[in-house]
Parts: structure tokens; sequence; C-alpha cells
């Protein structure tokens, strides 16, 4: 008997053992896609296509908790006559980095709150400017700034449009929120020579090509401004792929070109935390045609694959938003124009003699694709482990009993 107290102590540890290894395994956040979310809405088309052109969709796709407030097409004619980059801090200020479903709005605590907008987050805001003042009223609810106009009429919550409770919320309200420090001019970007820039850094070859073609040159340099990421091949890489580009007609030549940039900009850290299909300039000169690659990530390593070659990013040839400049290791090829590299088909499994000597091939390649799948492909093994866990565990409690 004296023995008993410690046994049971011990099966019960076991027991705890097993349920933990029952336990569900945690589930990662969902992330929604404000573009995604406003694409069936039409009366919200102008609304959504600016939140692209200013880059604003990238920032509310990256945010855990976030409430958009959307007008519109109407509504959005009061910023035909801003630059892009004034509308931006404007349209910032319907971007709210809290959750703000249609129930919250009606229970407000007190009537009032102030909410910090996108303006204020990222420090574009003058002091407190960016803060939107939210009240309900009378049954209605109002969204106002401090420095708003004292004409303007305050932009009143009409409905919600979608929500996902705590995520995400997308509202629709009357009209442009005011704000005197937010519809300040903004100066336009300091000039860039592209090809000094290019020159100075790894891609004087990439450079001499881009300058060689006016329409492409022209296209780089009408879209830098407004938001532009370049992935430009090193000399070498370059070097190695002039005798194909040579042979390539005039057309696919400017499609080549174009395919290494994208309309948008991406910080490094951006790069580094998100992966997905991008597409590039050459998609805007095919309409037929797809002329996209897959941006994917591990640990500090990016890498571009366009399923005929794979490139890495090697290193920052000069970021100062909205244009971002990195060199790559390779020319990029689209799969438009070359031959897609299939993947080799999977080894047969060793058997248990030779366990742990698979064969190693000559290619240094990396095949990035399984991490796409691993979610769902490591699902079973993993679950199996947990009830082979648990099964150890349970008969190691009746033997202790025992």
């Amino acid at each position: 008997m004296a023995r008993r107290p410690p046994v049971i102590l011990l099966s019960l540890a076991v027991v705890a053992v097993a349920i933990v290894a029952l336990a569900p395994a945690p589930v990662a956040a969902t992330k929604y896609n404000i573009t995604k979310l406003l694409e069936p809405y039409k009366q919200y088309s102008k609304f959504n296509e600016m939140l692209s052109k200013t880059r604003l969709a990238y920032d509310i796709n990256r945010r855990q908790t976030i409430t958009v407030l959307a007008v519109d097409n109407a509504a959005m004619s009061a910023l035909d006559h801003y630059s892009l980059q004034t509308i931006r801090h404007i349209l910032s200020l319907h971007v709210l980095v809290d959750y703000y479903g249609d129930k919250k709005l009606n229970k407000l605590a007190h009537g009032s709150t102030a909410a910090s907008s996108m303006y204020q987050a990222t420090g574009a805001a003058s002091g407190m400017s960016g803060y939107v003042n939210i009240t309900r009223k009378d049954g209605k609810v109002s969204f106002t700034t401090d420095d708003a106009d004292d004409t303007a009429k305050p932009t009143r919550y009409v409905k919600s449009i979608k929500e996902y409770p705590y995520d995400i919320a997308v509202l629709e309200v009357s009209s442009i929120i005011s704000s005197a420090d937010a519809e300040a001019p903004v100066p336009p970007p300091a000039p860039v020579d592209l090809v000094d820039l290019l020159s100075k850094k790894y891609c004087k070859s990439f450079a001499s090509l881009l300058s060689a073609n006016a329409d492409v040159f022209r296209t780089f340099n009408e879209t830098k401004d407004n938001g532009l990421t370049l992935f430009c091949p090193v000399d070498s890489a370059v070097a190695a792929f002039v005798p194909t580009y040579k042979n390539l007609t005039a057309k696919a030549k400017a499609v080549i070109l174009l395919y290494h940039g994208v309309p948008d900009y991406f910080s490094l850290q951006l790069l580094k935390s998100n992966n997905g299909m991008v597409t590039t300039l050459a998609t805007a000169s095919e309409n037929k045609k797809d002329y996209s690659y897959d941006v994917q990530n591990k640990g500090e390593t990016v890498t571009l694959e366009t399923r005929v070659v794979t490139s890495s990013v090697t290193g920052t040839v000069g970021d100062m938003e909205p244009l971002a400049v990195y060199a790559v290791s390779k020319f990029l090829e689209p799969k438009e124009l070359f031959k897609v590299v299939e993947a080799p088909a999977p080894a047969p499994e060793p058997s248990k003699k030779k366990k742990g000597k698979a064969a190693h091939g000559g290619d240094d390649s990396s095949d990035d694709s399984g991490d796409l799948t691993a979610d769902k492909g490591d699902a079973v093994p993993a679950m199996l482990a947990r009830w082979v866990t648990a099964a150890t565990a349970a008969v190691a409690a009746v033997a202790l009993m025992g």
C-alpha cells in the first residue's frame, strides 16, 4: 500500500500526456483579401480600384484586425482633383486599425469613441490628426476628424457590407471623411534615374537592355512613381541568358523585360513575410496571357518561381517607396515563352534495410512547392503520431498500475 500513491500520481500524469496528445492542433488565423471581398460589389469598384493603386490594399491585408469604411462610386468623385499620394492619405482615414462591426457601432459605450486609423498608425499623420471620432446619436452613427472642414457634413454609417467578427469589417459610409491634414498636398517623390541606379549595383548589363528598348524603358519610368518593384538579374545572369535573348523576336524581348517589373511597391520585409502570385508589367501588355510568377520565402531567402526557372533575391539595389529594386540570381523566364520544367516524379520509398540512404541528384536548385501543401499534407501523419503517442501513454498507465 505504501507504493500505491506514486503509482496513482504517475498514472494521472500519463493520462494528462494522452489528453494533450489528442488535443486538436492550433489552427492558423484566416486572412482576408480586401479587393476580393469588394469585387462582387460593383458600386464600390472605384474605391476598390483606388485601394490597389495607392497600395492600401496590401497594408489592409497584412493586418489581423481591421475595419474598412467604403464609399460608393458617386462619393469617390470627391477625390478626382487630388494626387495619388494625397488620395492614399485620405483613404487611410477610412481604414480603422480595430474591429467595428454593425453591433459594436450600435452599442458604443458612452455613445462615442476615438479610433486610430491607418493614417495615424503609419506615422503619416501630424500629431493626433489620424484619429477618427465615431459618434452614435439619435440612432445614427457618424465619423469625423478634429481638423475637418467646418463646412463638411459628417460622414454617416450606411450599412454593413461584409463582416468576419473580430478579423475584418467592411462597412459603407456616406461620404469621404474630411481632414485638412490628410488633404494637404504631398510633394512628389524625388526623381530617380533607373539606368544610373541599376548601373551602380549588380545590374549594369540589365540596365543596358532596358535603355536599348525605348517603349519598355518608358513603361518602367511611367510606373515607378505610382508603385514599382523591379527584379534585375545580376550581370552574370544576363551574360548567361544573352545568347537566348538575341534569338527572341522584338515582341518577346519587350515582354521578357517587362516580366521583371511588378506594378506595386514591395518592401523586402513584405517579400519575406508573404507568399503568393504577383502579376507583372508584361501581364498588362498581353491581355490574353498571365505572365505572373510565384514569390516564396523560406527564412531570409526570397525566391521567384516561374515554373521555368527559380531565381533568388540576392540583394537590394534601391528601396525608396514607391520604388524598390532587387538583384536576382537568374534571368526570369516566363512559362508563356519557354518550356515549363516539370517537377521530377517522387522517388520510391526506400526499403527498411536501406533507410536513410536516399540518393541526391546533381541539380542544386531547390523546389519549395511542398511548403504550399505542408499544412494539409502533414495533417494525417501528424494526427497518426498523436494517436500513437496517446496509445503508448495508455499502455504505460495500465502497466504501471498492474
